[in-house]
């Protein structure tokens, strides 16, 4: 991710992570070439190639939720700045999921993810799925 004013936008992706279980995440923070190419967008969209000054640049300016960039390369250990720990922040299971709900809360849809069993509880008591 490209570390941008906005704490929030910068560390998006620690909730995912801590959805999962982990209890801590640590952020390893690099520092790359404004024309070294890499591909960005959002989570689950095509990628398109471009510069990373202009990645960091489109999630300044949109704002994204779900945003992302992927270096297709190893990061050179010169590279890196900081390694800190990190707080959890982000949304819950995608950007736009605040009060809709899940996709499928199926035991095999939601196996392993904290709290499932109450939600398939809350969502369907009888456990009729459709």
């Amino acid at each position: 991710m490209p570390v941008i004013d906005d704490f929030m936008l910068t560390h998006q992706w620690v909730r995912e992570l801590a959805r999962r279980g982990h209890r801590m995440a640590v952020g390893v923070y690099f520092r790359l070439p404004d024309d070294e190419l890499v591909w960005a967008g959002r989570y689950n969209e095509a990628k398109l190639q471009c510069t990373a000054a202009a990645a960091a640049r489109v999630l300044r300016s949109q704002r994204l939720m779900g945003f992302e960039v992927v270096l297709p390369r190893a990061v050179l250990a010169a590279e890196i700045t900081a390694i800190r720990p990190l707080p959890a922040v982000g949304w819950r299971f995608r950007p736009e999921a605040k009060g809709q709900r899940p996709f499928c809360p199926c035991k095999f849809c939601t196996r392993g993810d904290i709290k499932s069993q109450r939600l398939r509880a809350r969502l369907d008591p009888n456990g009729d799925y459709v």
